[in-house]
């Protein structure tokens, strides 16, 4: 446990929820991807979120269910307003540096290269620094400032959601305060079977494990797992899927391929690791399939609910058991081994899949 990176969540929110509404068709900032990326990299201790939170009231209660304590910047005539959140942020950091010792690394998150300094003088004193932001919303200059950033739109659970877009009107600018946006929700795996069922289960412990083998330094044992697990979902229990012990629930996903088991440093505590070689050339067969059955009238699948779709035909399908990094990569690999072919549209504001012939 003494072992564990203190994570301190800086969320510069208007920046967030501005550039995935501008630059990700119209989506709706979700905090919950950049939740599950940070417990997957250690334990958050403190959460804090900066806006004139008048224009975004719905997003207000998202935030307060996830624990995030909500910072008021009131709106100010000019630059002045944002200049004033920047400064309250970035001072706020730079105190809980000094105040907190026990704070390992500082999640910044932020497209903004207003906040280079803060990342260096926060490195400078020995923390590390993971920074966050939309990809295209992001100076150039702040990811090689951080020593890891995640780019938003990457993040496992963003790609889930279907956005249709509604332009603004002419003459009427979509403002902070309005939602252009209808999201349909993401169908959960497996949606006519119980809620806790293994197959989404094996989904979730699949991402799991691939994030800490990707964000961690060592091995990932069982009991860094059942931690990680829990930063994700605290009502979290293997009791809930029929287990008796969380060994038992991984030897059953092992039997499953799930997962593979190797012994660990201490008894009774595993290394969990993804299999080397999943079953690729039938999840690229099943991507075709679902392609060529759900394309459009120009003859094209876009990428936007596509592995909702997948999920429907089978409901622990997971690209982190076949070690790719999100569903966009994939894609990519899938249409480097010929089953598709992918390209990006402008007009569509997304990735458009076709079946080869």
């Amino acid at each position: 446990m003494d072992q564990e990176e203190r994570i301190a969540l800086f969320l510069d929110y208007e920046n967030l929820a501005l550039g995935a509404r501008d630059n990700l068709g119209g989506m709706a900032f979700d905090f919950r991807p950049i939740a599950d990326a940070l417990a997957e990299r250690g334990r958050v201790v403190v959460r804090r979120a900066y806006a004139d939170w008048s224009f975004f009231d719905e997003d207000r209660r998202m935030l307060t269910r996830s624990h995030v304590e909500l910072i008021e910047m009131p709106q100010r005539l000019g630059a002045s307003r944002k200049n004033a959140a920047d400064i309250k942020m970035a001072v706020d950091a730079m105190e809980l540096a000094f105040e907190r010792e026990y704070v390992s690394t500082f999640a910044i998150c932020t497209g903004d290269s207003d906040f280079t300094p803060l990342v260096h003088k926060l490195r400078e004193l020995n923390k590390r620094v993971i920074g966050v932001g939309v990809e295209k919303s992001t100076s150039a200059l702040l990811p090689p400032a951080c020593d890891e950033f995640l780019y938003y739109d990457r993040l496992e659970g963003v790609e889930a959601h279907t956005v249709r877009a509604r332009r603004a009107r002419p003459g009427r600018p979509a403002g902070p305060e309005q939602h252009p946006v209808e999201l349909e929700p993401e169908a959960p795996p497996g949606a006519e079977e119980p809620a806790r069922d293994v197959n989404s289960l094996a989904v979730l412990v699949a991402q799991t494990v691939a994030g800490l083998q990707g964000s961690a330094s060592g091995a990932v044992t069982a009991s860094t797992l059942k931690r990680t697990l829990l930063r994700k979902d605290p009502t979290f229990t293997e009791s809930d899927y029929g287990f008796r012990t969380f060994g038992e629930l991984l030897r059953h996903l092992a039997e499953r391929n799930v997962v593979e088991l190797a012994e660990g440093p201490a008894k009774g505590d595993p290394e969990v690791s993804l299999p080397e070689h999943g079953d690729r050339e039938d999840a690229f067969a099943l991507l075709r399939s679902v392609v060529l059955d759900g394309v459009g009238s120009d003859g094209a699948s876009a990428l936007s609910g596509l592995k909702n779709k997948l999920r429907r035909v089978r409901p622990d399908f997971s690209e982190k058991k076949l070690g790719y990094r999100s569903f966009l990569q994939f894609c990519q690999a899938a249409a480097t081994s010929g089953a598709v072919e992918l390209h990006w549209s402008p007009e569509a504001d997304d990735y458009l899949l076709t079946a080869t012939p």
